[in-house]
């Protein structure tokens, strides 16, 4: 095995396959001849790559290895890690849009020729987009022993952006590391970052991120990367604290179209200890900060003039990222932070609130719902500010909004639940309105908002200053602002009674009749691999993948809700998988018996991740008949496998009996009518929650009376 080749997991030998990780196990257990373990644990081994696919070719299992594929788990399994790979890979892809012919020539040779070739080619190339190695950039060039693992890699790569697109074969690379370890990164969805950029305001030429992670904000400030426009930034600035990190930041953006004349400043280190940028005076500042840390640099900082508000407290970092961002703007310029909820109440800030108030700092607090950003069980805030210029405001008023969704709209929770264009809608319409010309007075978005596509729920009120100058000086939205369901009072309430109303008739209509007793039948059976094999179905795998158009998530089959994913921006350039009518949806995850047959209404939508798709031959199989019998507790239990924290299911596994396509269109008929009735129970579920309580809301604020 060549010393540092890349390695692989059992996992990945199952998706380079195309099989299920117990088909692994049994070809480990009885081929004699399969690839040894080159690394990992005892019970998580890892393979080299290059004898995986050797041995899987060798034994026919392997026609062709998915370019993408490939290039991925090269890039996983790289023996400096992957963080590594992705800057080697940005460092030669750089290379690759900066001048093709060059590459091509570097890449006539052997590796170790290559390797030695490349380092200097890269030095130039790096050179020309971020200046001489010795100004303090964040991507360093890698010599030719660090390079010479990579050449495998970066050549695949080269050949993916051929193929997509260098931007494209960056990020598809990046979501890919991203997606495989959440925790390890401090993630910023891609709908949270275009919000965050639009409200820092149109015409911002300077941006700066001080704490940029994997740069999503500064992605988001360049808008749609196909149409750069003379309004995006020509300067963008970074600093991040992890090398690595930073690195991928400054070749993220460094990949993407540009203007002539656009600088890319990206730094490591630590920004409240050691500011890279103390002179600049930026448009605007983007930033999603570490949260509740203790270790900020209270015992060293405390004379730094940035404390311009007052000194922060040691638990309130957060109030310090603030100050440094107003710090770093011009007069008039904004600034956009995603905050923890604390940060609005803690009695430890309240004076540096207060300030904020008082000199006109703080212009928006807007609470978002839970799920739109990690940790996403708390319902995060995001802080609008501005630098006061030499002239004070006469009136100083703070924006209030509350995002918050109604029980119907979160139930079942999650991330992909959110609908962002219509929360962007909200938000951006109170801003705009609050921000613009004219005098702002109260304005609320109610029920009859939601035909605007504003969330229902949502409400936003401007707060006089002077009111919030307490003791606590509390800016959490949801203590200035009614509750959700007070907003659409007795009126709506009579509405959701008359739904549910109704609906309990229909669940009434459909309680199926009692089963008459009969002796377990027993019938031969048949699985999906092999109706798959024998061209009875097809099975299909989800990943949304790249488009516009709406996804149906885990989360839609599971609560029985239309498509509510979104295709994030800069997604795969893989091919997303379009639900028709007929398909049955399976969820991957969770050991839930639940299923979905896809209607008209959801038809063309992409099939989210962590799903299953079967798609039936109508001439062979009723698709209601194949449903009914997936669900089966039994059937469940024999597919799935257990991992360490969860169950998977593997849908080829499942059974089913060998029955007429007639005697399956009856049962069909029968599963059909059971779905109906379990849709109608769980509509009444919520919309009993939702009256129950809008009921405690209107008897608490006095909006309904007890007779």
């Amino acid at each position: 095995m060549p010393e540092n080749a890349t390695e692989v997991t059992a996992a990945g030998i199952a998706r380079l396959a195309g099989v299920g990780r117990a088909a692994v196990s049994n070809w480990r257990r009885r081929h004699a001849d399969f690839p040894q373990p080159v690394g990992g644990t005892e019970t998580s081994p890892s393979f080299a790559l290059p004898e995986v696919e050797r041995w899987l070719r060798d034994q026919g299992k392997l026609v062709e290895v998915p370019l993408r594929e490939r290039v991925w788990q090269q890039l996983a399994g790289h023996p400096a890690g992957p963080v590594t790979a992705l800057v080697h890979t940005g460092c030669a892809l750089l290379l690759v849009n900066r001048s093709p012919a060059a590459w091509r020539e570097i890449t006539g040779v052997s590796d170790e020729r290559m390797a030695g070739v490349l380092s200097l080619a890269l030095d130039d190339a790096l050179a020309a987009r971020f200046g001489p190695a010795g100004n303090g950039r964040a991507v360093r060039t890698p010599d030719r022993a660090e390079l010479l693992p990579s050449v495998p890699l970066l050549r695949g790569a080269a050949e993916l952006a051929a193929e997509t697109g260098v931007r494209e074969a960056y990020e598809f690379l990046l979501g890919r590391q991203l997606d495989a370890n959440p925790r390890q990164y401090t993630l910023t969805p891609p709908g949270l970052a275009e919000l965050m950029a639009e409200l820092a305001g149109p015409g911002v030429r300077t941006v700066l991120d001080p704490a940029a992670g994997t740069g999503a904000l500064l992605t988001a400030a360049l808008g749609a990367p196909d149409a750069p426009g003379s309004a995006a930034p020509t300067a963008l600035h970074a600093q991040e604290s992890d090398p690595g990190l930073a690195a991928v930041t400054a070749l993220r953006l460094a990949l993407r179209p540009a203007p002539a004349g656009r600088t890319i400043d990206v730094r490591t280190g630590d920004t409240l200890r050691t500011d890279a940028f103390p002179g600049l005076a930026a448009d605007a500042v983007l930033c999603h900060p570490p949260f509740n840390e203790r270790n900020w640099g209270h015992d060293e900082l405390a004379y730094d003039p940035r404390w311009e508000y007052g000194f922060p407290a040691r638990t309130e970092s957060e109030l310090a990222w603030v100050q440094h961002a107003l710090a770093r703007l011009r007069d008039g310029g904004t600034a956009v932070l995603l905050m923890p909820p604390a940060a609005a109440s803690r009695r430890s800030g309240r004076r540096v609130r207060a300030d904020l108030l008082r000199r006109g700092a703080l212009r928006a607090v807007i609470a978002l719902p839970a799920g739109a950003a990690p940790p996403y069980g708390v319902p995060l805030h995001l802080w609008v500010l501005r630098r006061p210029g030499a002239e004070p405001r006469p009136h100083p008023e703070l924006l209030l909004i509350d995002t918050a969704e109604p029980a119907e709209q979160t139930t079942g929770g999650g991330r992909g639940r959110l609908d962002w264009p219509a929360l962007r809608h909200a938000v951006l319409d109170a801003w705009h309105t609050y921000d613009g010309p004219g005098t702002p007075g109260d304005r609320r978005r109610t029920a009859e908002g939601e035909q605007r596509g504003t969330p229902p729920g949502a409400a936003s009120r401007t707060v006089p200053v002077i009111e919030l100058l307490d003791d606590d000086v509390d800016l959490a939205p949801a203590r200035h602002l009614p509750s959700p369901a007070a907003t659409g009072g007795p009126a709506e309430l009579a509405g959701v009674r008359e739904r549910l109303t109704r609906t309990l008739e229909l669940a009434t209509s459909l309680t199926p009749p009692p089963p008459a007793p009969t002796a377990p039948a027993h019938r031969p059976l048949t699985t999906i691999g092999e109706l798959a094999r024998a061209g009875a179905l097809q099975l299909r795998h989800g990943g949304a993948g790249t488009g516009t158009g709406p996804v149906l998530t885990e989360h839609d089959v599971l609560g029985g809700t239309p498509p509510s994913g979104t295709t994030a921006a800069g997604g795969t350039p893989e091919e997303p998988v379009l639900v028709a009518a007929g398909d049955v949806v399976v969820p991957v995850l969770g050991g839930v018996t639940v299923v979905r047959v896809v209607d008209e209404a959801t038809e063309g939508a992409a099939l989210g991740r962590n799903l299953q798709l079967l798609r039936p031959d109508p001439t062979v199989l009723d698709p209601w008949f194949l449903a009914g019998f997936l669900r089966g507790t039994t059937n469940n239990r024999q597919a799935s496998s257990h991992a360490s924290t969860a169950t998977r299911l593997d849908a080829r596994r499942l059974q089913l009996p060998r029955l007429p396509l007639a005697e399956q269109r009856r049962y069909g008929e029968r599963f059909r009518a059971l779905a109906a009735f379990e849709d109608a129970l769980r509509l009444a579920g919520r919309l009993g929650g939702q009256l129950v309580q809008g009921l405690y809301d209107g008897l608490t604020d006095g909006t309904v009376t007890p007779e």
